[in-house]
């Protein structure tokens, strides 16, 4: 029986068989049928990182055509989006779920070659119905079009499958996880914005609420500009200007916060790899020396010009007031007056006005400047921007200590879409179990189990199920948590709280970088 706080709806009967569940009225026949799961073990080309052959014989038919190398640039740049990792049951022109497995499991023993030669050379299946086997679905642009215009699409299809970890075979459920997590005792936790959003703080990807779907009246060519260094040297107002919407605002931390610092009070982290700039993890009591912050925090600042460095929460009163802070040290030697700043005028000797963006200080700002440039000794909050490089810290502990010394990896709130921090999965040994802890899943690494939901809720029951305290004010009295199996996915499970009910909009988005 089910624990009072535990709803578990995983699909299985009373002997611990799967059962078939009818989900949804457009699906049909739907086949219960987990690809990962069934992938055959290939132990020896993990440990052994085995090379598959190249693509020789697709690529060569794909360079046949004429205008191959337009239409490869045109697949390269989109195929993440024609990716919907899943499979196509409510197309009936695509592979089932039990022709995708293998497919997937041919290319993987025979390497892509002989692969090609068996499907689509012999006429077994078409290059546009193959794309599906490995979650492609077939772009609109090439309705219509020879099936060999697909074969360029599937080259890449194929490198991209290949170039994934293989899943280990032997995890697939919640249970699993709970027994890693009481058995290991080096887990290197990622960390990305996933784990803050609870608490009011907004990731960046997210369409419509994330950081960078509000800067759009900024008038950037890419909204990530916000962060690019030689942007900030040229014009620090337009980082300023969006500041104070990303300042840590509390003290307070996340129960994913709080789950971290337990496994280390449980001797039982390794190193947590942050993409926060946040500190939070800091103040939920994870000790310097496990805490690598990949990209720098709010923490300090420093001055861009003569490297002086201050505690970063001496300016937030500047920065939420709409100033940019400037570098006391610089400013006590270079200030004549205090109506020194140049000014630019009109032919008629009258001052000419600056020209502001939304969200610029005010134009009485006493730390206002009509040319803002860093040399002018602009204060910096110590996170790396884009152009920075990351510390010497990350590379040197990676690559070190924690790649020999790993023996399980927990991925939570990050969508692990900005480098280098998401090649630190792929870098690790792949005979390490790897958990994946976020709202959605990604497709461009196979985890060995991912658990999908709000990180706090899912750490939650992870801890109630390990019979771990994890004691956090965000955590509601009498929480139960209904588990799902994903369709299709023995190894991949939705997490909701049902009890208190949780209001749509009060809930926290678990992706980010």
């Amino acid at each position: 029986m089910a624990s009072p706080r535990s709803a578990n709806s995983s699909g299985k009967n009373s002997n611990g068989a799967a059962t078939t569940k009818k989900t949804s009225g457009r699906v049909k026949n739907v086949v219960n049928y987990d690809e990962k799961r069934h992938t055959e073990e290939l132990e020896e080309d993990i440990q052994n990182g085995a090379a598959h052959p190249p693509l020789n014989e697709l690529e060569e038919r794909v360079n046949d055509r004429g205008d191959s190398w337009e239409t490869e640039s045109l697949f390269r740049d989109s195929i993440e989006d024609l990716a919907e990792d899943k499979f196509f049951t409510d197309d009936p022109e695509a592979c089932t779920p039990a022709e995708s497995v293998k497919f997937r499991q041919m290319l993987r023993r025979v390497g892509p070659v002989v692969f090609c030669k068996r499907t689509v050379e012999a006429g077994v299946v078409t290059a546009k119905k193959l794309l599906t086997a490995f979650g492609i679905r077939p772009p609109a642009f090439l309705d219509g079009c020879d099936d060999d215009s697909y074969y360029g699409l599937l080259s890449l299809a194929l490198s991209r499958e290949l170039a994934k970890r293989a899943k280990l075979t032997k995890y697939n459920t919640i249970d699993d996880v709970v027994e890693l997590l009481k058995a290991s005792k080096n887990i290197i936790v990622l960390t990305g914005a996933g784990i803050s959003t609870s608490l009011g703080i907004p990731d960046f990807r997210t369409k419509g609420i994330g950081l960078y779907s509000k800067l759009e009246h900024l008038g950037l060519n890419d909204p990530q500009e916000v962060f690019d260094i030689s942007v900030f040297k040229q014009d620090p107002t337009i980082f300023y200007s969006v500041a104070r919407d990303i300042l840590p605002e509390t003290d307070r931390f996340s129960p994913t916060h709080a789950f971290i610092a337990l496994l280390e009070k449980k001797d039982k982290l390794l190193t947590n790899y942050s993409q926060n700039i946040d500190n939070l993890e800091a103040k939920a009591g994870i000790s310097p020396e496990k805490l690598v912050q990949c990209h720098g925090s709010f923490a300090t600042a420093s001055c861009v010009k003569c490297g002086y460095k201050v505690v970063g929460d001496t300016l937030y009163a500047e920065i939420k007031a709409g100033k940019i802070p400037r570098c006391r040290k610089c400013s006590q030697g270079s200030r004549t007056t205090n109506n020194s700043r140049k000014r630019k005028l009109n032919k008629d000797g009258s001052e000419r006005k600056v020209r502001r963006r939304p969200g610029d200080y005010d134009s009485n700002s006493d730390s206002e400047f009509d040319v803002p440039a860093a040399s002018s000794g602009v204060m910096k909050p110590d996170i790396t921007f884009f152009g920075e490089a990351l510390p010497d810290e990350f590379h040197k502990r990676l690559q070190e200590h924690d790649k020999h010394l790993v023996d399980l990896v927990i991925v939570i709130g990050t969508s692990l879409k900005v480098a280098p921090v998401s090649e630190v999965v792929p870098f690790l040994p792949p005979n390490i179990p790897q958990i994946y802890i976020s709202r959605t899943p990604v497709s461009h690494i196979n985890f060995d189990v991912d658990l999908l939901g709000d990180c706090d809720v899912v750490v939650s029951e992870l801890c109630r199920r390990a019979g771990w305290g994890l004691n956090h004010d965000m955590i509601p009295k009498g929480q139960v948590i209904k588990v799902t199996t994903a369709e299709g996915y023995a190894s991949r499970h939705i997490f909701e709280q049902v009890e208190p009910a949780v209001e749509p909009e009060a809930s926290s988005l678990s992706s980010s970088p």
